[in-house]
């Protein structure tokens, strides 16, 4: 990431994971829900200007190799904006809400002995877990509106079919107040090694580097309830896949793109191009034109004049002050069509996700803002408000993220709250792997085994794509 919501409210969206719309389909999927909360234009204020801070703290850092202060998450008050999902920790498996973060690739969780701002969530209990390893190394995590420390750890991790042993993850026992929100206790990236903070192998590129999928990508397909006022609080929000694409989700080609960088961190891409009511935008090329392609980030931020040339097609747009700040207001009424190119297929951003919030008086908040960077971070961070309009997809051999168009079925799914909400179900294990090595121990690829297995592991997976949030 429903109650219902007067125009002047913005919802915060959770989703949810579970079964897939063609479990027949090699590798597993996870489906999405999403879950609402009313916000206030008080508290949009506080919510914009943490938002924009925090994403500045997030690659704000000079991150040559790993990122010096860790995974870097914001939390706004009242207002969850990143996906979560169910993975499970230890010997026996127990199930934990975690975050998705396609910005950033540690995984923590709070831990039995947390003191702090982790009263209200589940915690992982160490001595309950015959497979657990106390590493003993500090770790810490800074957020753009609080932090997270602990240990560092080893255990077995599932999920969504999958397990890798000896997995190093931190078990936190101090988080900022509210930083973490029931029922999620903690995060799982799902970028790359080399900006890791613990300098472990990330989850799911153990899996990816392996046998253990049929083929290496992971998949992202999202609802879209903003203009559903008789949405309810939970609501069904999309679909994760590990392993495969679900042909039922997009229709045409998957268009992929080859990442710029030799040294894979960020998920990133170039854009090539920019179009605002028709009209082009001058964008820059080399290394300022980079992209990071972050599922954990809601909205898009991008360099200051160009976030500037974006408005300056939108008749009667103004500039921010105070808390909105960086962002720019624009007539309510006026239906802003973006569209987006990485140097190959332009892609659509409806109206419905560029329209932030109405603060009052017919006046909305954009959701493109300004953004500054670090030197070696790159100048735009592409979030749902972009992904929402797409089929995303993570491929990690050769590096390289795919788009495709999505299907009725999928565009089906938007507003539609006579959906079935999914839950989460804990089944058999399809295929192992270890932390470090490539090989599997059941199976020579998931999609194989789950073909075999009558009860696939499916986690329930919960993603808040939130109108206005992020990581």
């Amino acid at each position: 990431m429903m109650l219902s919501l007067p125009l002047t409210i913005i919802a915060l969206l959770f989703y949810d994971v579970s079964a897939s719309p063609t479990p027949q389909q090699n590798g597993l999927s996870i489906s999405l829900r999403r879950k609402v909360r009313p916000r206030s234009v008080e508290d949009f204020g506080v919510w914009a200007k943490n938002h924009r801070n925090g994403l500045m703290s997030k690659y704000g850092g000079n991150h040559s190799q790993k990122r010096s202060t860790g995974t870097n998450l914001i939390t706004n008050l009242g207002a969850d904006s990143s996906y979560f999902g169910s993975l499970a920790i230890g010997t026996p498996a127990v199930s934990f809400d975690v975050i998705l973060d396609t910005g950033s690739a540690d995984l923590w969780v709070a831990g039995s002995t947390c003191t702090e701002g982790c009263s209200s969530v589940p915690t992982f209990e160490s001595s309950a877990s015959s497979s657990f390893t106390d590493k003993g190394t500090p770790f810490s995590i800074t957020y753009g509106s609080g932090a997270a420390q602990g240990v560092l750890a080893a255990d077995t991790v599932q999920m969504a079919g999958f397990s890798v042993s000896n997995q190093i993850f931190a078990v936190c026992d101090q988080v900022t107040d509210k930083l973490l929100q029931n029922p999620v206790s903690g995060l799982l990236g799902l970028a790359w090694q080399a900006i890791s903070s613990s300098g472990a192998t990330p989850f799911w590129q153990t899996l990816a580097s392996g046998d253990s999928w049929d083929s290496p990508v992971m998949a992202f397909q999202f609802t879209r309830f903003l203009n559903q006022s008789k949405a309810q609080n939970l609501e069904t929000g999309g679909s994760f896949t590990m392993g495969f694409v679900n042909s039922t989700l997009y229709k045409g080609d998957i268009e992929y793109i080859d990442m710029p960088t030799s040294t894979n961190s960020y998920w990133i891409l170039p854009i090539t191009a920019i179009n605002v009511q028709g009209n082009s935008i001058s964008v820059d090329s080399g290394t300022e034109s980079y992209a990071a392609i972050d599922t954990g980030t809601t909205l898009v931020g991008g360099p200051e004049n160009q976030i500037a040339a974006i408005y300056a097609q939108i008749p009667n747009s103004e500039p921010g002050t105070g808390d909105t700040e960086g962002y720019y207001l624009y007539p309510c009424d006026t239906s802003v069509t973006v569209t987006l190119s990485f140097g190959g297929s332009t892609w659509s951003i409806s109206p419905a996700d560029f329209q932030l919030q109405e603060i009052g008086g017919g006046t909305c908040v954009g959701s493109f803002f300004a953004l500054t960077t670090g030197n070696s971070a790159p100048s735009w961070i592409v979030g749902d408000t972009f992904l929402k309009n797409v089929y995303s997809v993570f491929r990690y051999n050769p590096a390289s993220i795919g788009f495709a168009a999505l299907s009725e079925y999928s565009l089906s799914m938007n507003g539609n709250v006579d959906l079935a909400v999914p839950s989460a179900t804990i089944g058999s294990v399809s295929a192992k792997a270890t932390a470090g090595t490539s090989s599997t121990s059941t199976g020579r690829k998931v999609g194989n085994a789950a073909k075999k297995t009558s009860v696939p592991l499916v986690f329930a997976m919960v993603a808040s794509v939130v109108v206005l949030g992020g990581l």
